[in-house]
Parts: structure tokens; C-alpha cells; sequence
């Protein structure tokens, strides 16, 4: 019988011809699927930032630039923007994550009075300090007793919170309060070693809006700061109070192993009273002037401090011209402890 006979195709051309088809059905239904996705508009830029993308376009320019900058390097200038920002954006910002909390400025960082401080004695000569509080139950060198604020404008000027007619501000504020609130008036304030130092804002601080001034009590022994105890308002007018803060001295005055220590401390000596010295217009009279002052004042307290009117010792310590310069213009009575 004669015909035609077909070959049969062979698995492999008809393995490839089933991929081909699933090949060109996959392309239809991908071609669909991305002409909806478009035409949704499931597929902008808008929606593909999700909720942050929607909450950041609630907020103004600013508070949105000053966000983000703040979270990659927290600057003054970010903090500034941030504290301009409105109350809308504000509270997005109290709801966010933790870096929303560093857009808080340095202003705000206001001293708290009553604040405690592990301060050594190069800290209280510097204008400006940073330290952390510690707790008043623990050990503290410094408490701060007022915060006050600045005046930065003199004559209608605005005035850089380093310049000497704004630092000198605490020079007239903080030795009249802190005499007011350690109590007994002004002679026990110059009878014991408490005294006062004060701090400015930091240039950066200031530049964010803070003006104040911080007073705070130290307790002066020798070269060095001394512990302080936890409630000072009112110490010193109490007879407990200026035993443990009064001036003593480990020798008497003028020698050369003589140091000024705090009462509770070893001593020989003790300040008894002040002589204050005049001089000419505010000036310092001269060492001979300041010696002469108070001798015979300090004779007649060390002769009443004595137990025989007869035979007693005493003596007298006047001011420096440095001493002067810094605002001590009185001279000191001494006798045996």
C-alpha cells in the first residue's frame, strides 16, 4: 500500500513549544497588570512614601527640613527650626521616635534652683559650665541657690552674653543674694568659707535664645572645693552652722604654714570679725593704709575673745590689691581656736 506517512514530533519540540506558550501568556498578563497599576495611580512616588510621605506633607517647608536635619546631626540651627515649627507640627513631632526628643534647644535647658554639682575647682572659675546635676544626697562641691535672668541690652544695644557688661552681672547679683539666703546677715556670710560663683549660657546656648544667670554656693578649703551639706538656706544663722562653714586657719595668720580651712576642719585660729578699709573713690589705699586699718580694731575683738584681758594673742589680715579687685575690701580679726 502506497501513502504518506507523517513523522511524529519528537518530546523535546514539544517540551519547547509548552514554554513558548507559557512564555507569551506570562507577557499578556504582566502587559494587564501594570495598565491597572497605572491607571489606579497605585504606583506614584506620593504613595510609595506611606505614612511618613503623608505626615511630612502636613508640615510646613521648615519644620520639615528642620526635622530631618536634626535627625542626621543635631545643630542649633536644626533645634531653632524645629522650635519655630507650628503646634500641628509640633505635636507630630512629640508622637514621633526618639530623635524628635533631640530638637529640644540648649534654651531650654534652663538651670533648676536647688540643682547639685560634682564640680572641681578649675569648673567654678569658668564663665560657663555644662556638668550634669548629681543628687544633693550624694556628694556635690556646688548647689545652685538662684537663677536669674540676664540683661543683654544696654543703651538700647544688644550685647553678646560673653561681654564683660553682662558677665559682670553676677558680680552684683549673686554675692548680695547668696548673704540673704545662707541667713545671719552680711559679717557671718564674710566670717565663713562660703562663697559664690556664677555661670553664663554658652555662646551656642545663647545663640538658641538663653539669657540666664546661674548663682551657685561653694565651700572654699585651702587650694580645693569642700563637700557641701544637703539644705544650706539659712545655715548660717545657726551657732551649728557657723562652726562647720566658719573661717579657721591650720596656723596663725602670716606664717607660712598658715592656710584658711572651714571650722569643721583640724585648726588653731579662727576669724572673729571684719574691719572694712575705705579707700579714695573705690581705689585700693595701699598696703600700708589696709595694714594700719585695723590694728587696733582687731586688738580690742582679740583681747574680748580672750580668757585673760592681760595675755592674749591676736592678729590682723588685710585685704590685697587683688583681693580688693574681687570685691573684698574688708580685712580679717583672728584668734587662738
Amino acid at each position: 500500500m502506497s501513502g504518506r506517512r507523517r513523522a511524529r514530533p519528537s518530546a523535546r519540540a514539544v517540551l519547547v513549544r509548552v514554554l513558548g506558550a507559557l512564555v507569551a501568556l506570562a507577557v499578556v498578563v504582566g502587559l494587564a497588570v501594570v495598565g491597572v497599576r497605572w491607571v489606579t495611580g497605585d504606583d506614584t512616588p506620593t504613595a510609595s512614601s506611606g505614612g511618613a510621605g503623608t505626615a511630612a506633607s502636613e508640615a510646613t517647608p521648615s519644620a520639615a527640613d528642620g526635622t530631618s536635619s536634626t535627625e542626621a546631626s543635631p545643630s542649633p540651627s536644626a533645634s531653632s527650626s524645629a522650635a519655630d515649627s507650628s503646634p500641628s507640627t509640633a505635636s507630630s513631632a512629640a508622637s514621633g521616635s526618639a530623635s524628635a526628643s533631640r530638637t529640644a534647644t540648649p534654651a531650654a535647658d534652663r538651670p533648676r534652683d536647688g540643682a547639685c554639682y560634682r564640680l572641681g575647682y578649675d569648673a567654678v572659675v569658668s564663665p560657663t559650665n555644662g556638668a550634669r546635676s548629681v543628687a544633693c544626697r550624694t556628694r556635690h562641691t556646688a548647689q545652685t541657690f538662684a537663677v536669674t535672668t540676664l540683661d543683654t541690652v544696654v543703651d538700647g544695644h544688644l550685647l553678646a552674653v560673653d561681654a564683660d557688661l553682662v558677665t559682670s552681672q553676677g558680680q552684683d547679683v549673686c554675692p548680695a543674694r547668696l548673704v540673704r539666703y545662707l541667713g545671719g546677715g552680711e559679717e557671718q556670710w564674710r566670717l565663713s568659707m562660703l562663697r559664690s560663683v556664677w555661670f553664663t549660657p554658652s555662646l551656642d546656648e545663647a545663640a538658641a535664645g538663653a539669657s540666664w544667670l546661674r548663682c551657685d554656693v561653694v565651700l572654699r578649703s585651702g587650694s580645693s572645693l569642700g563637700r557641701l551639706g544637703t539644705d544650706l538656706e539659712g545655715v548660717l544663722s545657726t551657732q551649728d552652722g557657723r562652726d562647720t562653714y566658719g573661717m579657721c586657719g591650720t596656723a596663725e595668720p602670716g606664717t607660712s604654714s598658715f592656710s584658711r580651712v572651714p571650722c569643721r576642719e583640724n585648726h588653731s585660729w579662727r576669724a572673729i570679725s571684719t574691719v572694712d578699709v575705705s579707700g579714695d573713690d573705690g581705689a585700693y589705699p595701699g598696703r600700708a593704709a589696709a595694714r594700719s586699718a585695723g590694728q587696733s580694731t582687731c586688738e580690742d575683738a582679740g583681747r574680748s575673745a580672750a580668757d585673760d584681758a592681760l595675755d592674749f594673742q591676736w592678729g590682723y589680715e588685710w585685704p590685697t590689691a587683688e583681693q580688693w579687685d574681687a570685691g573684698q575690701t574688708w580685712g580679717y580679726c583672728w584668734a587662738p581656736a
